[in-house]
């Protein structure tokens, strides 16, 4: 087995270059390997984007640790990616045969760009926040507010913009990269931000009075806020067994993860070369989903109906312009699958 990681920058053509120019893991040519009934079968090379917090890589770095890939006989190559949107633009192109998501990218799978094929964690870290002495969301009124566009920062912005009786047209909104707004919230560039945990924390030590204005547990009654893994449309029609093989791995990290978390929660530092007691705080606004729940969350049509509220936000969000039955892009039947 294979295990590769690429480091990226940002910008989406910077994205495709280094993926075009480093190549998949391997030599192109899959090698025999033994999976986990012992059969003998031909490695398969993947290419697995991900965002280097909890959420987006705990899985990878339990499959990495457990030897899980080598049991499934997977060549993977992990490549880092700042938000959802770059890693479903990489689908696009197949340059990624799976990425990481949070809940404000679920607006592009449901307008047919890639396939959600398997839920992750429910999500507690997005916040609305401000610079000290700016007390309301109505406070913000025509100040400068900045956002990832397409992100969960920029849905919980939404969210309590329509919760105060306002839109984005109240505000100056200010589309950033993440790393960007770090920096501008602690210099007191923008009076506030759409943004998460645990890039705020940074922010805090910059700026100890930042007032949270906020955050999911707000609007949990109307929006979960799920996170998940994707895939390309053509991986999913016409590679099962590659699709099959990388479900297997993230069903089993999913249980160790749920039965494991402290040792989950050091192996995800390791892998981003991240303080332990940062990744901590990460995990501390997640919900984490046993593989059990998750399957019944599936099968008792709990999961469709976090998309249908989701997809109802993006219509009125102007992200989607007309609804969309979750079935079209969440192949829960395929997670279930693989755990036959």
């Amino acid at each position: 087995m294979s295990y590769t990681r690429k480091m990226l920058g940002t910008a989406a053509v910077g994205i495709v270059l280094a993926l075009t120019m480093s190549g998949c893991a391997g030599d192109g040519n899959a090698a025999e390997q033994t999976d986990a009934s012992g059969e003998a079968v031909e490695a398969i090379d993947v290419n697995f984007g991900y965002i280097a917090d909890f959420n987006g890589t705990s899985l990878l770095a339990i499959a990495e640790d457990q030897g899980l890939w080598e049991k499934h006989a997977v060549n993977i190559t992990t490549t880092p990616f700042t938000n959802g949107p770059l890693q479903i633009q990489a689908l696009g192109t197949g340059d990624l045969d799976f990425g990481y998501i949070g809940p404000g990218a679920f607006w592009l799978p449901a307008s047919g760009q890639a396939k959600i094929v398997a839920m992750n964690t429910l999500g507690q870290a997005d916040r609305v926040v401000a610079q000290p002495g700016i007390d309301s969301i109505e406070d913000l009124r025509g100040k400068n507010v900045a956002v990832p566009e397409g992100t969960s920062g920029d849905m919980i912005l939404t969210l309590a913009l329509e919760a105060a009786g306002m839109t984005k047209e109240d505000i100056k909104l200010v589309p950033m990269e993440p790393a960007s707004i770090v920096a501008a919230l602690s210099s007191g560039q923008v009076d506030g931000a759409g943004f998460w945990y645990p890039a705020l924390a940074t922010v805090k030590q910059q700026v100890p009075g930042l007032v949270e204005l906020a955050e999911n547990k707000d609007f949990e009654e109307t929006v979960a806020f799920p996170t998940a893994f994707v895939a390309g449309n053509d991986l999913v029609a016409d590679e099962p067994e590659k699709l099959d093989r990388v479900l297997k791995v993230l069903r089993e990290a999913t249980e160790f993860r749920a039965e494991n978390t402290d040792k989950a929660i050091e192996l995800t530092a390791a892998f981003n070369a991240l303080d332990p007691a940062q990744v901590k705080a990460d995990a501390g606004n997640v919900e984490i989903l046993s593989l059990t729940e998750l399957d019944e969350l599936t099968e008792d049509g709990t999961v469709n109906k976090w998309l249908t509220s989701m997809v109802d936000y993006f219509v009125a969000a102007g992200k989607l312009t007309e609804p969309v039955e979750p079935t079209e892009f969440y192949t829960g039947d395929l997670f279930l699958k693989a755990g036959e």
